[in-house]
């Protein structure tokens, strides 16, 4: 029988209460408690953790607290990254960032699903997730969401506040709720 964390990184309907799935939510907030805590200078303290938290972390990378996520080894960064303020990354399923990403502060990338038409699966906490790819070059603003689900295409830019539901195309400047195409670049 698949375990709960194998439905969850498969986007199957799975528990979010599960054990297993609890216990590894509890260990990345330990570490984020910690990285939280951090003094402004204590870089290496804030990479070491970093490091510990991440699926992985690119060289030149950095995030800045108060950063929250779900389970930390579910987010990759690339190379020369920068995420802000305030983060939220809901990893329950991959998140991908690519090399050269500027994150705005408050901005939130967001896996998680619950089932719309279906209140009982609602009650009783099933959900699904689905993964977010964020391509190279990419400059997200302050505020910014990401739904479960989209792809974001290297060299775009998405304007401040601005909710992301669906795929981005490369090198476009898209802005609004919903999102959409403003331009190209």
């Amino acid at each position: 029988m698949e375990s709960q964390k194998e439905r969850m990184l498969t986007g199957q309907l799975y528990r979010d209460n599960d054990p297993e799935l609890v216990a590894e939510r509890r260990h990345c907030q330990h570490l984020l408690d910690r990285f939280n805590a951090t003094r402004s200078g204590d870089d290496a303290e804030r990479r070491e953790i970093l490091e510990k938290l991440l699926g992985a972390l690119g060289a030149g990378s950095w995030i800045m607290p108060r950063f929250q996520c779900d389970y930390g080894h579910l987010i990759r960064l690339g190379r020369n990254s920068f995420l802000n303020y305030d983060a939220i990354l809901m990893d329950c399923a991959p998140i991908t960032i690519g090399d050269d990403v500027s994150i705005g502060p408050r901005a939130q990338l967001l896996t998680a699903l619950h089932p719309m038409e279906d209140h009982e699966l609602r009650r009783q906490r099933w959900e699904t997730a689905a993964p977010i790819t964020i391509g190279d070059n990419v400059w997200l603003g302050a505020g910014v969401i990401v739904c479960p689900g989209v792809t974001i295409g290297s060299d775009t830019v998405v304007g401040a506040g601005s909710v992301v539901t669906r795929d981005l195309p490369e090198r476009v400047f898209a802005a609004g709720n919903p999102c959409r195409v403003i331009r190209s670049l």
